[in-house]
């Protein structure tokens, strides 16, 4: 589980704020372009953006809320300082040290939110293509994580690598038949 934070401290540039959408509305072309520009961007001062995770341990322990939460939280604690203000997509708050305004539907909403998920999901797909060649039979590359078909059968077939997270149906239902 990824997040990021995002701070534009002067205000998000024009020509940045052209390339971000919702992460899952962008093609990944256009995504990487704008993770790239975003790089460039913190490169000159004009926006910090940071990274937290959850492990899938920390899932299963957890839940994914209370992971996501946490990946949120260490996100922000990787800021140079607490925002003034965290905008969060969703409806329910993380424990952070700021005030958080909770905005669903976010990341089509606020290009402070859809940077955020630009970065996290950039980030997270290549973290599943390096995994891909260690556990080729699942094809991490190729669904990135998400529950195609193709990786529901793969779990029924082969189990759950140690990368899956317990706590969801599929992956423990594998686990239960693999042992």
């Amino acid at each position: 589980m990824l997040a990021a934070a995002v701070v534009f401290p002067r205000g998000v540039p024009p020509a940045l704020a052209a390339l971000l959408d919702d992460s899952k509305r962008l093609t990944a072309a256009a995504r990487t372009a704008a993770f790239a520009a975003l790089r460039e961007a913190a490169a000159r001062g004009e926006a910090e953006c940071a990274i937290g995770a959850a492990s899938a341990a920390e899932i299963g322990r957890l839940n994914i809320l209370r992971a996501t939460h946490l990946a949120m939280a260490r996100a922000v604690g990787r800021l140079a300082a607490a925002p003034d203000l965290a905008l969060v997509d969703g409806n329910q708050a993380p424990p952070l040290p700021c005030p958080v305004r909770c905005v669903i539907g976010g990341d089509g909403l606020s290009v402070s939110i859809a940077a955020a998920s630009i970065l996290a999901k950039v980030v997270r797909d290549r973290a599943m293509a390096r995994l891909d060649p260690r556990w080729p039979a699942y094809g991490f590359a190729r669904h990135a994580g998400y529950p195609t078909e193709r990786h529901r059968a793969a779990l029924a077939e082969h189990g759950p690598s140690p990368h899956h997270r317990r706590g969801f149906a599929p992956v423990d239902q594998a686990a239960l038949r693999f042992g």
